[in-house]
């Protein structure tokens, strides 16, 4: 084929008024770019390893963690700090991807009808998350934020826990098997209000 008859088959004219062409070309471009621009980031140690300290949920704190996303936290706080001069003076060190590599899916987000709470973690006391989260207008008197007084009488389903973990380890959570062995004994017997602020304090402790 010469170099004419190539020019002739993909001509501006040809493209421009062949729609299925069109589409087919744009989604070439468009999937060989987002190759381009994901795939190096599964090799870059800054997006695949943990930060220094960091370490697996504890079965407690796992077991927050889906308390968060079960009622729906994240629809109001962001787990995201942005690299932004603004963002760092109000809520600390922007958010880093070695911070959630043993979250899955992670909570990272834009919506802020609450405050970010990617460095809540030690910043209050557990007395102030559970007042808070029983009526948060006791402390803080304009929240909109609805309260969440049954965590306070449910217990965390223990005996789902080891297969949570299980589930975890297989995409690559370093959970031991003692961990594992231990998880429905750990979490006996607790609220669901004692896991989710174990969950809020351990957030962002690791980077300050």
């Amino acid at each position: 084929m010469s170099n004419n008859d190539i020019k002739s088959g993909f001509s501006h004219e040809k493209i421009e008024t062949n729609n299925l062409l069109m589409i087919v070309l744009i989604l070439l471009v468009i999937a060989f770019g987002g190759i381009v621009e994901i795939v190096p980031l599964f090799f870059q140690k800054s997006t695949t390893e943990p930060i220094r300290g960091l370490q697996p949920y504890t079965a407690l704190q796992l077991a927050g963690r889906d308390i968060y996303t079960r009622e729906g936290c994240y629809n109001c706080h962001s787990q995201m700090i942005r690299p932004f001069r603004a963002e760092a003076l109000r809520y600390g060190h922007y958010s880093v991807a070695g911070e959630f590599v043993y979250d899955h899916p992670f909570q990272w987000g834009s919506k802020r009808t609450g405050p970010d709470l990617q460095r809540v973690g030690g910043k209050y006391s557990d007395d102030w998350h559970r007042i808070h989260l029983v009526n948060p207008r006791d402390l803080v008197p304009e929240s909109i934020m609805p309260a969440y007084p049954w965590l306070d009488k449910d217990l965390v389903d223990a005996e789902a826990m080891p297969s949570h973990m299980r589930a975890l380890r297989r995409v690559g959570v370093p959970y031991t098997d003692a961990q594992i062995a231990s998880a429905t004994a750990e979490v006996k017997g607790k609220t669901e209000m004692e896991a989710l602020i174990a969950y809020l304090q351990v957030l962002g402790i690791h980077l300050k």
